[in-house]
Parts: structure tokens; C-alpha cells; sequence
């Protein structure tokens, strides 16, 4: 499912600190965080070996796009494979508003999905989504800020997404002008598997346990399928001056490892 809160132009020191949990079947195929692509566009992300996406990547030439599902009762047989719109961003030299006008107009193709694109070095963030369902799809420009993406519209109040703004609010006015570690923020806020109150889970047409057991930041359910949770978590920082740098905290033949990516936007 995955879930995204970031802080864009709004900090003394980063001009974007971006956190994602990445929720998916631990025995899917998955690729860690690395460089990988052809020619001038390499791309900085995890990736999904089954479907040849990602849910998260980045470029040097200051692109940025991510992913996070929307959680419905039905999924669409024969639908698009969302990650690969990520990719399409990161793989163009089109403009956000350019590329989330191409992705609204084949949204009906793709089961729901929420996509964040931004284009670094000219400060533009865009959010575009399919759902509802019915309704033309949205395209709108993020202002600066704190927000929180989780499984349904952004900034959407579910008590996950209140939970994490919330204590990442917290966290920031703490440390004030200072640096924040990656790796403090994944132990402080993104393994917290504190579950919804029954009464306050979403109404997405879901049964009832499955929104419960997905209704924590840090997920781990139990399904016929397999195990189901958070995979992987990703810290993004941005610097004013292009310095950037990617952390991950990823499960790997069921062992937990990290590494940190530093690169340079041009």
C-alpha cells in the first residue's frame, strides 16, 4: 500500500525530506535501492522485479516520483502496472504538469493510485490521482509544507496519516535548524505498528480486518497469500545547494539491512 510524508520548502536546511514505507508481499521479487537505467537517465530506486517498476525514484538532473496504491475492495483485471508510472516521469525531460496531463488522460487503464512528481531545480510538485472512481481524475500543484500520502486522496485524514504527520511535526520542532539523521526518523516514526481504533478505520468497501491490519504506519499482516508489510523504508534529503542523499532500511531474505546513496543534483 506504502506510505509518504514529506516536508517541501519548509525547512532551514532541506528543500525537500521525503519518508516513504514501501507495503508489499514479502515473497514479491524486489530489487534494493541502487542506480540502474541506460544512458544520461539513471535512475536512483528500488525496484520491482514482477512488474519492472518502482514505487520511488530519483534522478540527478533533480527528478522525483513516487507511488502509493489506493486501498479499494476490487482491482481491475488486466490493469496497467502502476509502477511503471513512475518511470515515465523519471525517464522524459517533460515538465511534472506535462507528464501528470499525459498520465490523467489514460488513468482509467490503472487500478487507483496516488503519484507525486517534482522536478527539483524548478521547485514544481504536482499530485495526480484516478479515484474516486467516476470522477475525472485530479491534477493539482503541492504547496509547500508538511504532508502525508497514505491510501486514499492527499492529505487525506485517516488516523495513520494524522498519526505520522503529527509526530513528524514533532520531530522537526525538536531538532529546529539542525540536520536530521535518516536513520533517526525510520527508528522514531516509521516503525510504529500502533494499529487504527476499530470505530475510526476509512469505509473503502474493504473487509473490516484488512483495514484493520493495514491501518498502522509499519505493517505486518498474516494473509492465504503470505506475508504482507512494509518491505522497505526510504529517506530522502534534499539540500538547498542539490546535495542530496537516499537512505534505506530494507528486509532481505528476511534480515533487515541499510545503506545510504549520496549524490549530487546538476
Amino acid at each position: 500500500m506504502c506510505i509518504a510524508a514529506w516536508v517541501w520548502q519548509a525547512h532551514p536546511q532541506h528543500q525537500l525530506l521525503l519518508l516513504l514505507n514501501r507495503d508489499e508481499f514479502h515473497s514479491r521479487p524486489t530489487k534494493a535501492v541502487g542506480w540502474w537505467g541506460e544512458g544520461s537517465k539513471k535512475i536512483l530506486g528500488g525496484r520491482d522485479v514482477l512488474g519492472g517498476g518502482t514505487w520511488m525514484g530519483c534522478t540527478k538532473d533533480g527528478r522525483l516520483a513516487f507511488l502509493t496504491n489506493v486501498l479499494e475492495p476490487d482491482a481491475m483485471p488486466g490493469a496497467r502496472t502502476r509502477g511503471d508510472l513512475p518511470l515515465r516521469f523519471l525517464q522524459s525531460n517533460k515538465s511534472p504538469l506535462e507528464v501528470a496531463t499525459e498520465v490523467a488522460k489514460e488513468a482509467d487503464e490503472y487500478n487507483g493510485f496516488n503519484l507525486v512528481l517534482a522536478d527539483l531545480t524548478t521547485n514544481v510538485m504536482v499530485y495526480v490521482s484516478n479515484r474516486p472512481k467516476g470522477q475525472p481524475a485530479t491534477i493539482q500543484l503541492v504547496s509547500p509544507g508538511l504532508h502525508v500520502l497514505s491510501n486514499a486522496r492527499l492529505d487525506s485524514p485517516w488516523q495513520k496519516a494524522i498519526r505520522l504527520g503529527k509526530n513528524f511535526r514533532e520531530l522537526l520542532r525538536k531538532h529546529g535548524d539542525d540536520e536530521v539523521e535518516a536513520k533517526d526518523i525510520v527508528e522514531r516514526l516509521m516503525n510504529d505498528t500502533t494499529k487504527a481504533d476499530k470505530d475510526r478505520l476509512p469505509n473503502t468497501g474493504c473487509d473490516p480486518n484488512w483495514e484493520h491490519g493495514l491501518s498502522s504506519i509499519f505493517i505486518e499482516v498474516q494473509t492465504d497469500q503470505g506475508l504482507y508489510g512494509t518491505r522497505s523504508t526510504a529517506v530522502l534529503s534534499v539540500n538547498y545547494d542539490g546535495e542530496a542523499s537516499l537512505y534505506e532500511k530494507y528486509l532481505e531474505s528476511g534480515v533487515w539491512k541499510d545503506h545510504t546513496v549520496h549524490y549530487q543534483i546538476e
